[in-house]
């Protein structure tokens, strides 16, 4: 779905995500052109492309392939985890809300495999947080070459 708000800006909805395109010359109604960095990363950046212009012309635009459901599932975990890092919650408290099947009994928190799960995902978080996105959108290294 396309949606123009302004004379210049353009607003795409690519599966429940946004995208702000700002146009350099609005008046101008003729094909669009992109441009792009050809280097290692040449790739990931005609996949986004690929996705972009599906969007733009009102195609499906299918998954990213470079991010498995698992390593989506995990990001929103350590997105979770930080948010309630950030709001001081205790790792139980935060282990208690992601993984509310498995038991947190204070006497065995310490050598608990959930615990160590929750921690991780914290740091992993702060990472991801800090720059690590970038590398979210990467494709798997065994893919590059």
């Amino acid at each position: 779905m396309t949606l123009q708000h302004a004379p210049n800006l353009i607003r795409l909805d690519i599966r429940g995500d946004r995208y702000d395109v700002e146009l350099t010359n609005p008046d101008d109604r003729r094909s669009l052109c992109a441009l792009t960095i050809l280097d290692a990363l040449t790739p990931d950046r005609l996949a986004t492309l690929e996705r972009f212009w599906s969007g733009l012309a009102g195609k499906r635009v299918a998954a990213d392939y470079r991010v498995t459901r698992q390593r989506r599932a995990r990001a929103r975990l350590m997105l979770r985890a930080i948010d309630g890092d950030a709001a001081r919650a205790t790792y139980r408290a935060i282990a208690l809300q992601l993984f509310p099947q498995h038991p947190t009994d204070p006497g065995d928190w310490v050598g608990s495999a959930v615990r160590e799960t929750v921690i991780r995902l914290a740091r992993d978080g702060r990472e991801l947080v800090r720059s690590g996105y970038l590398g979210l959108m990467r494709r798997p290294r065994r893919a590059r070459r």
